[in-house]
């Protein structure tokens, strides 16, 4: 009987320290713990989904050479052609070979206006640019013009370009010329108002800056009734 009594009591104690250690379990702080989710700081990508970056925001490199995304174009690595003025800019032109670096720039040529070739009532002009730089360039469309006082305010409104003509590339090799008309009506038959202008400012083709040229050629119109002068697409020559 003493021996039952005395086995009954283990048991009893054996369940109590498993229940004890059960719950001692449920309430540590080990790997399976049951507490607020802790925020985990890592690598991971944007929000943009770049999976390409290191999670500071900075696309992370791919190569330790120099990278291609600097601005600098792989295919204009070749030598380029300096001209003061070039694209307005005073900078140099690049992508030499192309289209763009074949354009006679304002620096490499000579302006003038050749005599008047009177018509019809109208006076007709032609506004010549020569090839003076040591390379073969190209024109190729309208020019810029305006009439200029002494002091170089503009007269009158911008010439308008004539409609109609169809615009060829014209290939200037050092010293050959290319011509544009200069078109307008005669004040004395058309009664627009005039003036007279001391220089002519001839802007070439895609360039910004202007050449100058003397205008002796006495008055133009620059307001009122069939003042507006009008320019034609560059031809090969000089127009006389």
């Amino acid at each position: 009987m003493a021996n039952t009594s005395q086995s009954l009591r283990r048991a009893a104690l054996l369940v109590s320290a498993v229940a004890v250690l059960g719950l001692t379990t449920a309430c540590g702080d080990g790997s399976g713990t049951v507490s607020s989710p802790q925020t985990q700081s890592g690598t991971a990508a944007p929000a943009g989904g770049d999976s390409s970056a290191d999670g500071s925001g900075t696309p992370a490199s791919t190569s330790s050479g120099t990278s291609t995304a600097t601005g600098s174009d792989p295919a204009s690595s070749g030598s380029s052609t300096s001209a003061s003025g070039s694209g307005g800019t005073g900078g140099t032109s690049t992508n030499t070979g192309t289209a763009s670096s074949s354009r006679c720039h304002t620096s490499e040529l000579k302006a003038k206006v050749g005599g008047n070739d009177p018509g019809a009532g109208q006076e007709n002009f032609p506004i010549v640019l020569t090839n003076a730089s040591g390379r073969t360039c190209t024109v190729r469309g309208y020019p810029g013009a305006a009439f200029l006082n002494a002091s170089g305010t503009q007269l009158g409104d911008d010439p308008q370009r004539e409609t109609g003509s169809t615009a060829t590339t014209v290939t200037l090799k050092p010293g050959q010329s290319a011509w544009a008309g200069l078109t307008f009506s005669n004040p004395e038959i058309s009664g627009a108002k005039t003036a007279t202008p001391s220089w002519l400012a001839v802007t070439p083709p895609d360039e910004q800056d202007a050449l100058h040229v003397k205008w002796t050629n006495g008055a133009v119109p620059v307001s009122g009734n069939s003042s507006s002068v009008r320019l034609t697409v560059f031809s090969a020559g000089t127009g006389s």
